[in-house]
This record gives structure tokens, C-alpha cells and sequence, in this order.
């Protein structure tokens, strides 16, 4: 498995990311909506790991409660079915089973840790 992003919710989708880009050096690599989510979606690195930052916007997210922004850790998978067979079998709970986007490539699942963190899995196709 391979750390691809870590993703926190925003209030403002401007504001963060000319937070990001104005501090520290990141670049804005891409942009997009979510229709499924009613979202909005950047993704911003720092030009020297692959690691990115997902900043989410939820068009329908009025409360937030301090805490609640990070949204989910991201990690690379080959397989996306056979992990959360793998991951079901050992307990853990899958919040999400697989599937795709409309406007995306790749296959993607949730489960979460113990502390209730998702996590999302993605395969790259």
C-alpha cells in the first residue's frame, strides 16, 4: 500500500487553497466537483513527495464542530475488491464497498479505524 492523500473538510474553497498555495509553496494540481457528494474537490501538492492534501467542500455541510475536518486518509491498493474481503474477515468495518465515480477512473472504498477515521482505498486503473 502506497500513502496517496490525506483529505480535511473546508469551509471556503478560495480561502484554503490560497491559504495553501500563499504559505507554503503548494500547488493547485486539480479541481473538480463532485455532483454525486454535492462537493467540491482540490488537490494540492508540494512538489517534492506525492503525498497530496485533499481540501472537500460539502455544498450541504452548515455545522462544523472542531474536530470534524479531517475528512479521510488515502492509500493505494491493487486490488480493491480482494483488500476489503481481506480487511471484512478481520473485523474491520467497511463503510463503503467498492465503486466508481462518474467522473472517475479509478475504484474506490471506505472502511474505518477504530477511531472511526475513514479511510478510503483506491485502486488506479
Amino acid at each position: 500500500m502506497r500513502l496517496l492523500h490525506t483529505s480535511i473538510t473546508v469551509r471556503d474553497m478560495d480561502a484554503s487553497i490560497r491559504f495553501y498555495t500563499e504559505n507554503f509553496g503548494f500547488r493547485l494540481v486539480k479541481r473538480q466537483e463532485v455532483p454525486e457528494n454535492n462537493a467540491e474537490i482540490a488537490f494540492l501538492e508540494d512538489g517534492e513527495t506525492p503525498h497530496q492534501i485533499e481540501l472537500t467542500f460539502w455544498r450541504s455541510k452548515r455545522e462544523y464542530v472542531e474536530g470534524d475536518q479531517l475528512d479521510h486518509i488515502a492509500l493505494q491498493v491493487n486490488d480493491v475488491e480482494k483488500v476489503v474481503e481481506e480487511l471484512r474477515r478481520k473485523g474491520v468495518t467497511v463503510k463503503k464497498e467498492p465503486y466508481s465515480l462518474s467522473a472517475g477512473k479509478s475504484r474506490i472504498a471506505f472502511i474505518t479505524d477504530p477511531n472511526d477515521i475513514w479511510i478510503e482505498l483506491i485502486q488506479r486503473t
